[in-house]
């Protein structure tokens, strides 16, 4: 694949965002009060929406991590900080088929529940990786991944909080990774009909630019505009140095690399000047864990923790289902989601740009 012209559209966008400057802080506030975290995205921040009684009484699972007694993803530490109660999920099931049919369950909505992010969502497209549309082309799609969009998330909270958010809510938001898998199988199919990979490569990195400058969209009209004083936006981690990345060839990192910085990059440019929104840039922060691991503590940034032979997705991962080294200091639970201590890492990004604003 020639990267060069698609390097070129990377050069090109960080150009555009040098040129527009960062947008100035307002002045640190003395204390505040928080009444509820709001959280909105994909798997990275789902506290248990396919937590359903199946697939919890055959795995023990129902996040995308290291599932167990105590386990917290970033958003919990977040919320903890904050000093606010648990986020609990919002909707509950799954439209499990064929050999997962176990695992299914009637979508339930949860009154008082703040946390919409799904596994599998995107921005916009209502059809992200594990979604039943994706079969049979996908196998992963027979789990039935709800995968509600970040668009509709935000208007469910809407209609179920008056239309407007409260100015003591916190509220996070982090996807477009799950618009980047889908997005790297369309160029893979599209290679594999004979298609030519260079013209393939470059209609993701649009399309990826596209859903970055959708999600900025979103916050400002429908988070801000609606009353939202604190957002914290949380930019799509470099892809590229995961587990399921490095098995793959240079050419493809590359382009994945490149696809998860372009949306960041018109993430970040539309947001510019938005007072109310705090980025945090979890791009750059799993780079430096990878290349440095050993700063933060880590003792393996390669290999997954959970037993890819026995489970397909940390989602049905448990302390029964690990491989045999100790992972308690492994980055990754499988090929792409954070383990516990993974998390705990996202959870301290977080609270220190949220300190260092003057927002904790």
């Amino acid at each position: 694949m020639n990267l060069l012209r698609l390097g070129a559209i990377a050069l090109a966008t960080a150009g555009l965002l040098a040129a527009c400057g960062g947008s100035d802080d307002p002045p640190a506030e003395a204390k505040i009060t928080y009444g509820k975290l709001v959280v909105f995205g994909d798997s990275l921040s789902d506290v248990g929406t396919y937590a359903t009684p199946g697939l919890l009484a055959a795995t023990g699972g129902g996040r995308f991590t290291i599932n167990g007694a105590g386990t917290q993803l970033w958003v919990d530490r977040v919320a903890t900080a904050a000093k606010v109660p648990t986020v609990c999920a919002a909707q509950n099931g799954l439209n499990s088929v064929g050999p997962l049919a176990g695992f299914a369950s009637p979508v339930v909505n949860r009154a008082g529940c703040y946390g919409y992010a799904q596994g599998g969502s995107r921005v916009t497209n209502p059809v992200g990786p594990g979604n039943i549309a994706t079969l049979p082309g996908a196998s992963s799609g027979a789990l039935g991944q709800l995968t509600v969009p970040v668009v509709t998330q935000i208007s469910n909270h809407l209609s179920a909080s008056g239309g407007s958010f409260a100015g003591t809510d916190m509220v996070t938001v982090l996807a477009g990774a799950n618009d980047l898998f889908m997005q790297v199988a369309t160029v893979q199919a599209t290679v594999a009909a004979g298609g030519n990979a260079t013209t393939a490569g470059q209609a993701a990195t649009v399309a990826m630019g596209q859903a970055g400058g959708e999600l900025a969209a979103y916050i400002k009209s429908l988070i801000v505009a609606k009353g939202a004083k604190r957002v914290i936006v949380v930019g799509v981690p470099d892809v590229s140095v995961t587990p399921d990345s490095l098995g793959q060839p240079q050419s493809s990192r590359d382009l994945v690399q490149l696809l998860a910085f372009t949306f960041n990059a018109q993430l970040q440019y539309g947001l510019q000047g938005v007072a109310e929104v705090l980025y945090v840039d979890g791009y750059t922060a799993i780079q430096q864990w990878a290349a440095n691991p050993g700063a933060v503590g880590l003792a393996n940034v390669r290999t997954q923790a959970c037993n890819a032979a026995v489970v397909a997705t940390s989602l049905l991962c448990s302390a029964a289902t690990l491989i045999s080294s100790d992972t308690s200091k492994y980055l990754f639970a499988d090929g792409v989601h954070p383990t516990p201590y993974g998390h705990e890492l996202f959870g301290k990004i977080v609270i220190d740009a949220l300190s260092a604003k003057g927002w904790l």
